[in-house]
Order: C-alpha cells, then sequence, then structure tokens
C-alpha cells in the first residue's frame, strides 16, 4: 500500500438511518479523501466519495468571509435580539451537537424542531397514543421469520436493511437466512423492493388505515364484509391468509414507511400498524419499528426528547418546553410568518419546503452550519462551514433502532465541528443575557420579553 493510504477499520456511515459500523475505509491523507469503502452500499460508496475538502472560508456574514468569532458574535446577538427565533434540523449531526442546540434554544426562549416534523412526525404523535412494542435490529436478524414491509422501498432508501438485517443474513435461529423467513411488501404500487418480497400485497391510494383496521379486526375473530377488497384494493382471502401467517409466526416485525406517515390518514396510520402490533402478542411474539432516513435522526429525536420531554416541534416561549405540532413545527412557524429568526442545522428547508415558507425564511435573519453551500446557505446571514460527522468528526448518533453508535473519524478536516460552533455560540448567547439581566436578576428567564 501506498505511504498516503491508510485503512480505517469499523468506521460508520452516516448516510441513512442504518447507520452501518463495519466499514473498512481506504483514506488517502495527502488528496485528503477517501477512496475506497469496503462493505458500503451504492449510496455509502457515493457519501463517502464525494466527500471532498475545499479550499473555502469556514464562515461568512452576509455573504463575505469573516472569522468564526465574528460570526459566532453576529450569529449570538440574532438569536438574542429576537421574539421568536427557530432552530430546525439536526437529524445529520451528533448527538452532542444536538444536545448544544436545545441549551440555546432554552436560554433565548426559542423553538426546536427536527426533520421529524416533516418525516415521521406522525410516528412520533402515535407512539405517545399506542405505544411500541419494540426491538433491535439485532434481534430481527437472530429471530424474524415473518417480515412486513409497509409503505416503504428500502432497495432504493436504505439498501443494506435486507442484506445486514432482515432478509438475506443468517442469524442465531434463522441459519438459513432468507430460506427461514417469509417477507411480506405491502404498498400502493410495485417498487425495486418487490422482487425481494415472498408476497406483495397492492393496496389502493389513501387506505392504509382501512386495511389495517380490517386486519384487526380479523386478528381478533371479527367478521369483515366482503366489500373490503372495492375499498383497499385488497381481497378478503389475501387479508386472511396474512393474518394466519402474523398470528402462527414464531417472531413477527412491521417496518413502515412514510408511504404510510405521510399519507391519508397520518397519525392515525401510525398509530393502527402499532396497535395492530399490540394485538398480534396476544397470539406470538411482534415488534414494529419506522425504518428512518438521515443518518442520526433517531438521535435527534431522542435527545430533544431526553432534554426537553417531546421529540420534536417544541417552544421554550414561556421559559419551560411546550409541544404542539401545527403550531410550533417549522414548516407551520415560516408558513404563519411567526418566526423571526431561523437557524438551520445540517438541513435545506429552502429546497424543500412549501413556497411560503421559503418565502419567510428569504425575509428573516437565518443562520446555517452545513458541510457544504445549499440553497438556505446562500440567503443566510451568517453561514458556518462544518465538518462532516462520520467522516471528519467523531460523537454519537443513534441507529433507527435506538442503538446508540459511536463514530470514528476518518481524517482531520479544516473546518470546525458543528458541537465546537454551537459550544462557542451558547456561551457568547450566556454573555450577551447576562449583560442584559436586569440589576438583581439571578436568572436570563428575568428578562422581559421584550428585552
Amino acid at each position: 500500500m501506498s505511504n498516503n493510504l491508510r485503512v480505517v477499520e469499523n468506521a460508520t456511515c452516516t448516510f441513512c438511518g442504518c447507520v452501518c459500523d463495519d466499514m473498512i475505509l481506504t483514506v488517502d491523507d495527502t488528496e485528503k479523501r477517501i477512496v475506497k469503502a469496503k462493505n458500503a452500499c451504492v449510496l455509502g460508496r457515493a457519501w463517502f466519495a464525494e466527500h471532498t475538502i475545499e479550499d473555502a472560508p469556514a464562515a461568512m456574514i452576509s455573504g463575505k468571509p469573516a472569522s468564526v468569532d465574528d460570526a459566532v458574535a453576529e450569529a449570538a446577538r440574532i438569536l438574542v435580539e429576537a421574539r421568536f427565533p427557530i432552530i430546525y434540523g439536526l437529524s445529520d449531526t451528533t448527538c452532542e451537537a444536538q444536545r448544544q442546540a436545545v441549551a440555546i434554544t432554552d436560554m433565548v426562549r426559542g423553538n426546536i424542531d427536527t426533520t421529524t416534523s416533516v418525516c415521521h412526525g406522525p410516528s412520533g404523535l402515535a407512539f405517545q397514543g399506542i405505544g411500541e412494542s419494540t426491538m433491535t435490529l439485532g434481534e430481527v436478524k437472530n429471530r424474524a421469520d415473518l417480515v412486513v414491509y409497509w409503505g416503504g422501498n428500502p432497495a432504493e432508501s436504505h439498501p443494506r436493511h435486507f442484506t445486514r438485517y432482515t432478509v438475506t443474513p443468517k442469524g442465531m435461529f434463522m441459519p438459513n437466512g432468507k430460506k427461514d423467513r417469509t417477507v411480506v411488501l405491502v404498498d400502493v404500487r410495485r417498487t425495486p423492493s418487490a422482487p425481494v418480497a415472498n408476497i406483495f400485497v397492492q393496496l389502493k391510494p389513501g387506505k392504509d388505515f382501512e386495511l389495517l383496521w380490517a386486519l384487526r379486526a380479523r386478528v381478533k375473530g371479527r367478521e369483515i364484509k366482503a366489500d373490503i377488497e372495492e375499498i383497499t384494493g385488497v381481497s378478503l382471502a389475501v387479508i386472511d391468509d396474512l393474518v394466519q401467517r402474523m398470528k402462527t409466526c414464531r417472531y413477527g416485525v412491521l417496518f413502515f414507511g412514510m408511504g404510510l406517515t405521510m399519507t391519508r390518514g397520518r397519525h392515525f396510520n401510525s398509530g393502527a400498524l402499532l396497535a395492530l402490533a399490540t394485538d398480534l402478542n396476544e397470539f406470538t411474539h411482534f415488534v414494529a419499528k419506522p425504518v428512518r432516513g438521515h443518518g442520526n435522526v433517531t438521535g435527534a429525536d431522542n435527545v430533544v426528547s431526553w432534554q426537553t420531554g417531546y421529540p420534536f416541534g417544541v417552544n421554550f416561549s414561556r421559559g419551560y418546553p411546550r409541544f404542539n405540532p401545527g403550531e410550533f413545527t417549522t414548516v407551520d412557524t415560516l408558513s404563519r410568518g411567526d418566526a423571526d429568526a431561523a437557524m438551520i442545522i445540517a438541513s435545506d428547508p429552502a429546497s424543500n419546503f412549501p413556497k411560503a415558507a421559503i418565502a419567510h425564511l428569504r425575509r428573516i435573519p437565518v443562520i446555517t452550519l452545513d458541510t457544504k453551500p445549499t440553497l438556505t446557505s446562500s440567503l443566510a446571514r451568517v453561514a458556518f462551514r462544518t465538518s462532516t460527522y462520520g467522516i471528519n468528526t467523531g460523537g454519537t448518533v443513534y441507529r433507527m433502532d435506538d442503538v446508540p453508535i459511536t463514530l470514528r473519524k476518518a481524517f482531520d478536516s479544516p473546518f470546525p465541528d458543528d458541537e465546537t460552533i454551537l459550544r462557542a455560540l451558547k456561551e457568547k448567547v450566556q454573555e450577551l443575557l447576562r449583560s442584559r439581566m436586569p440589576r438583581g436578576a439571578k436568572s436570563a428567564f428575568e428578562l422581559p420579553l421584550s428585552a
């Protein structure tokens, strides 16, 4: 091996929620890039290969290069002077950085939200109302003989989900791999994931709740009318066959994606699926889990939850956390014009939010932390260029099954990491708040709301 090449074993890919931690990376220390990523899927290989160190300023103010210290000071001023600052993103950074973001939001009486609010937010609501029979992906690999995917397309979104955890791998009690399992795919159309399934169930768009409720009824031994096929597109015979397989399997799992959570029914769909898993536990062992997208979106939910009591869409304007999706979620605070400042961390809402939300984002001062230029950073008053978690930065992330994974960096970056920037920003915010405190006050929360 050339002297400038170095191998990093047991590295972690943070592209998607699988957070595969068996990467073997070959790093070119001269060119500061990863030239080979053994064990990575097609998405992971692109993630590692496309990451290069560019010659760019670490911070910019109003489109002009600035020192990191000056940018931190300007960002702190913006957040402290705002009456309704919002912090959004957090799904592609470490748990350590996420924790700092929550602390800053608390100090400035702001609003914190993660990308969960535009993907699996309905699942978060359903968890609170129904509960969750859960597991780790290792359990699925070793024990599951019936795997059901509902409203997802892992072949394109999470390629190694099949090969590492659920379909082909041999497990402790699944010695023959796929031959020991039955895989069911429920979706409104055939996707590239369909060939993997033993059974493909095609339902009518927007009829997930009705089909789930029919399955629950049959699990409980209730009669349902034959016109269920006209309603859902799935015949009674197919429903009964699936119910029988679910009730007689040794270990069943329901994986669900945004095809379930972000269609007609939203949290009622997720709740019906979670309730189905609960019903099935009267007959066998059944679990359910959402298939999460971003590398640390699960970590964002965990960190915001243990710091505030709620997973996303949390508001501190009254000095304590309040949770109300639809009021405190970022699409809504921007679309209504409520927010008067925004800090966007590892996300690009200007590329995918509704038109009204993007229009308002252009009218207010924006702070961004990202590893590359984005549409959002192009309209930012203050833009920080940061290093990439899992490649240039260590720390902790959560796999989609809530298992924490420690990151091992491959090579250094000239740019600071998110946690470093946010810690400095927190200290500057504290300094500004202290300078504005009335004489005799013991806490920044004793500031008048107009301060």
